[in-house]
Order: structure tokens, then sequence, then C-alpha cells
């Protein structure tokens, strides 16, 4: 959510700073930004809209040469999106500019503070008031005046300041929401995502909660907020410039359902001993014994990783029997929740920057319980809270609509929970016959996504229906709440998603003619019963759309259109069933003539509340 770039070296700031932005553009975003010192003075562009509005509008103001500036996409919380609220947001005494991501939860006080104090605002922003109190606190050092201000700011934050003052210092500092820092040759580039530093530099150090960065061209010094010094992590990035391109498809959202049978062999990878029966997750054997004799798992999650978890709620009762329930994050950390001794809390999480999913996992900590992660951002703030966890390694998801990070978080889960099986009850030729299967998934993916042109045309047939059902059972009740919620990000068409059997207790009542319902069909121990759910609808004139296993003939009989999966044990049938869900939001969204890799209205990583 939001994006910021900042460089400051001897190139010319503005193209570097363009092309992060646009790297930055699949976080989601309203209007956008550019201040640079040039000559000792401030200029700034703002716009509401896209990166190539901004683009058009630093042209038609001319004069941005210089090597020294930051430039911002927002996504609008406090305020509404026109130019005044748009970041970068100026002070009113010093030449001073702010680009932040977060929220500042006492901007109200500090407001009213700094209007006794005779400072002016313009815009409604909580973003405006720390470059205001950055003013008010400036004493001649840029460094030591943010240092103060954010020992007065309650909230989250990452921002960057310039000063006309100080025109060869960058400050930046961080607290809850991701920033990194690029290290060149002479030249220092900070993101809040590693893809727009990449094709520049791949060494950087990402900095902690309450860092405070000052850089010059000389070199940068890292302190907290109390100016104590800090030593910072470098680290080699670990994305490459091939993976944030669209390398030949229209859209990152396509792209990266075509990865999938690619990301779950890097999932797996060196993760599953076949011979011996048994998983290897190295970053949770220390864990092993707690793990063990656990006496209840928490999955705590939001949206799409939410879904992910109630699958992987499924598997550890299943195949562990360990008690485990799933929880939105937004209300576990707000709820007085019960922390027994032997609970592990699992936060799950694509970006590991999630806001409610990070308050969720710190709050269970706080109470006792066993910390684990299974996050895909390596360094991310989820993944630095944990006692231990598991990477999905499916490599960068640009697009905003998360499919691949989905079918990782649903393996990973189901590695965690065969890791946890095998430790409390299951056999080694039990297990090991479940890694076969897994072992087995990428090339069915690949044969699921041979049908892409199928079932682009069924849902072609049905792309002018205003509500959808999405129904399924068991393992697949999860995963009709992901196909449902994958056709309203990207698509704009209502669809809801249930458990089948629920559908008769009220929502049955919403099915008229022709009206497309979507059954996840596969064989499986509650497959008759989906197939009398069929039945209930198709006599209500709905029509029926069926996820089936290859092979399965009769179905046909009974529904409208099948979309074929093929065979594999109930358990891991989520990571199929999904792929042509996916396809089907994909191509209805294109069908009606949407931006699918940017979905108004959202944002990739929800690091608000």
């Amino acid at each position: 959510m939001c994006g910021i770039v900042a460089y400051i070296g001897h190139r010319q700031a503005k193209p570097i700073l363009l092309e992060g932005l646009k790297r930055l553009e699949y976080r989601g975003y309203d209007s956008a930004g550019l201040a640079m010192l040039i000559d000792g003075k401030l200029k700034i562009g703002r716009t509401v809209g896209r990166v190539s509005m901004l683009e058009e509008r630093l042209e038609q103001l001319g004069g941005f040469d210089g090597t020294l500036g930051l430039c911002h996409t927002r996504w609008a919380t406090h305020g509404g999106v026109t130019e005044l609220n748009a970041h970068p947001h100026r002070d009113d005494r010093h030449g001073l500019v702010v680009v932040h991501n977060g929220i500042i939860e006492n901007y109200a006080a500090l407001k009213t503070y700094l209007t006794e104090r005779g400072h002016t605002f313009t815009s409604d922003t909580d973003t405006e008031v720390i470059s205001m109190l950055i003013s008010e606190l400036y004493e001649g050092d840029l460094e030591k005046a943010v240092q103060a201000a954010l020992r007065e700011v309650t909230g989250a934050y990452a921002i960057a300041v310039i000063c006309e003052k100080e025109p060869d210092t960058l400050v930046v500092a961080r607290k809850g929401s991701p920033l990194l820092v690029g290290i060149g040759n002479g030249e220092y580039i900070v993101a809040s995502d590693a893809a727009a530093i990449i094709s520049h530099t791949g060494q950087a150090f990402m900095l902690d909660d309450y860092n405070v960065v000052k850089i010059t061209r000389a070199g940068f010094r890292t302190s907290d907020i109390h100016n104590t010094p800090v030593t910072p992590k470098v680290t080699q990035l670990e994305i490459d410039l091939e993976q944030i391109e669209l390398g030949g498809y229209p859209h990152f959202m396509l792209k990266e359902i075509f990865e999938q049978p690619k990301a779950l062999r890097a999932c797996c990878s060196g993760r599953m001993d076949i011979r011996d029966g048994r998983v290897v997750l190295g970053g949770v054997s220390t864990y092993a014994k707690e793990l063990t004799r656990a006496r209840r798992v928490i999955l705590t999650a939001q949206g799409t990783a939410l879904h992910a978890a109630m699958i992987g709620r499924y598997l550890l009762e299943d195949v562990a029997k360990v008690p485990t329930q799933t929880e939105y994050a937004s209300e576990f950390r707000y709820r007085n929740p019960v922390i027994e001794e032997g609970t592990v809390v699992i936060a799950v999480s694509q970006s590991g920057e999630t806001a409610d999913t990070l308050a969720a996992l710190k709050e269970a900590k706080e109470r006792g319980a066993l910390a684990l992660g299974v996050i895909n951002v390596v360094g991310s703030s989820i993944a630095r809270e944990t006692d231990a966890g598991v990477y999905l390694r499916v490599g960068p998801e640009i697009g905003v609509a998360s499919t691949k990070a989905f079918t990782g978080q649903v393996a990973a889960l189901s590695l965690l929970g065969l890791f946890m099986a095998r430790r409390r009850l299951m056999s080694a030729d039990a297990c090991a016959e479940m890694l076969r299967e897994f072992e087995a998934l990428p090339a069915k993916i690949e044969r699921i996504l041979e049908q892409a042109p199928h079932v682009k045309r069924v849902t072609e047939r049905y792309i002018d229906r205003e509500n959808w059902l999405f129904l399924g059972r068991g393992y697949n009740y999860p995963t009709a709440l992901e196909g449902a919620l994958k056709l309203k990000e990207i698509s704009y068409i209502h669809a809801e998603g249930m458990p089948a059997a629920e559908m008769k207790h009220g929502p049955i009542a919403l099915i008229n003619e022709g009206m497309p319902a979507v059954f996840i069909a596969n064989k499986g121990r509650q497959y008759e019963k989906v197939m009398s759910n069929i039945a209930e609808v198709r006599s209500r004139g709905g029509h029926v759309i069926a996820v089936a296993t290859e092979g399965d003939e009769h179905i046909k009989k009974y529904v409208q259109d099948v979309l074929y999966i093929p065979d594999v044990p109930e358990p891991l049938s989520p990571i199929l069933a999904v792929i042509p869900l996916q396809l089907m939001a994909y191509y209805a969204a294109v069908a009606r003539g949407h931006d699918v890799d940017k979905p108004r209205n959202l944002a990739k990583s929800v690091t608000v509340e």
C-alpha cells in the first residue's frame, strides 16, 4: 500500500524515481507526486491518477533536473483523492518535504498544537502533520529534527525527507511500514519494496522499527529516534529483474497463474524426503518438539491468506490431529484471546507486512504463544517478528489479486501439517505416499493450464451476470471463498462463496434463472452431497459450472459446464481446484475491460488498519 522511492547520487534522479514508482504501481494507489532539490530549491509536481499522468505533469512543468529527490504513490486514508492531499507534503517555514506510508494515529492532537504554533495546513492528511512537526523542531540539523519529531508520533510510518537548507542530505525512517536502502556506487536508492531498487543495485539493508538513516553522497549513518547508533545488516536482494517483468504476458496476474507449476516446485524443493517419508523444514526444525507437543494451533491472516489458512486448518486437524482454528487477524488482535500453554500461532501473509496480521502475531507472542510465520517476502516485518517459519519461495508477486502466493501458502501449510503429523502419528509409508502426490502437483497444474482457452469460453458466457455463487464442501469450502474473492477483486462482479450445505439455509433465495453457481465437485468424501446441492440449484433455474475430477462423465448430465482437474488426494485438491477459478476471474475481468493488475480501491500490501 503506497510506494516510496528516493534517490541521492550522481545521476539524474527523475528517471530513476519514476522507474521505481512504476515498479511499485502494483501496491495500489490513487495519486502520485515527486519533489526534487534543484540548485538548493524544491520543485514539486503532483497529480491525481496514474504515474503516467505524473510523468505528463512533470513534462508540462519542466525543469526537473537534479540528483536528489523523492516520490510517492498515495492510497487515500486521511482526506479525499485530490492533488492537495497527494504527497510530497511541504512545510511552511524551512523548505522541507515529506513522503509517508502508514497512519499517524495522534495527528489530530499534533495538528492542533502546530496550528497554535502558527503553522498553516493546506491538506486533510495526517502526513502534512509530519512535515510541519519536523519544521517546528528544525534547528539546523535535519536528522535530529526527524528524530525529535518521531519521538512525538504515535502510529506507523515509513518516511523520506529532504530540505532546502541541507541540499545534500536525505533522511529516511521507519516504524511498522517497510523501507529499505539500496547501496550503489556513490549513490543510494530508498524504496518501500525491492522491486524499485533491483535494476540499479542488489545490495541493500532493511530498516528496523524506529531506525533513522541520514544519507549523503559520501555515505550513510543509521541510528534510532534517540540518536543511538545502529549497525544495519547489508544483504544481497533475492529477486532479479526477470521476475518483475511481464515477459510477454499481457498482465502480471496471468503470468503468475502460469508460473504456479514452477513456483510450487520451488516451494517444495529440498523439503520432501520421499524415500524416508519425512518433511524437511529447516525453518522450524528447532521447534520440532514444541510442534509435536502442541495442544492447539491458531492460524491468523486476512483475505486470500485467510482462505489458505482455512485449508491449512482442515489438513492440520485431519492428518496431524491437532485442534486448530482460523482467525481474522483484525478481530483476533482486539479480542482478549485465550492463549493456553502449548498454543502455536501461525501468521500467514504474502507480503509479511499486513498490519493486522503483524499486530495479531505480536499479541499472541506477548501471551506466551510460539509464533510461526508462513511468509513470501524474506526479511519482512512478520518474518522478523516470528520465532520461526516457512518461506513460500514462490518469487515476487506483482498482481494485486494473489494467485501463486495462495497456492504457495497452501503448499507450505500442507508441508507443515505433514511435518507435524509425521512426528505425532503418521507412518513413514503414509507420509511418503502423500509426498509422492505432492511431487506430482506441478505437472497436474500444467495440465489444467492447457485448458485455459476452454475456461475463457465458459467464463465469457456469463460475464453479463452480476451475481455469482461459489460453493464447496470440506477442503474446498475455503477454495470456494477464494474463487469468489478473486472474481470480486478484479471483475467487480458480486460473488459469494460458502459451504455448499449452507446455501439452503437462506442464500438459496438468491437463485434465479441463469444465475451462475460454481461448484467444486471433485471426487471426495462429500461428492454425493455436493451432487445433491447441484440438483437444488438446477431445480431453481441456476446454471452450474462444475470443477470436477477428470474422468467424471456422470456429472455432465447435471451441469451446464465442466472444468476438469486431475485426480489427487482430497487434502491436496484445493491446490488444483483453485486454478480454473483464478483463470475464470482473470478472463471475466479482461472481458469486462478492467485493469487486471490494478483493481480499483485495492492495494497489494495492506499496511494500515
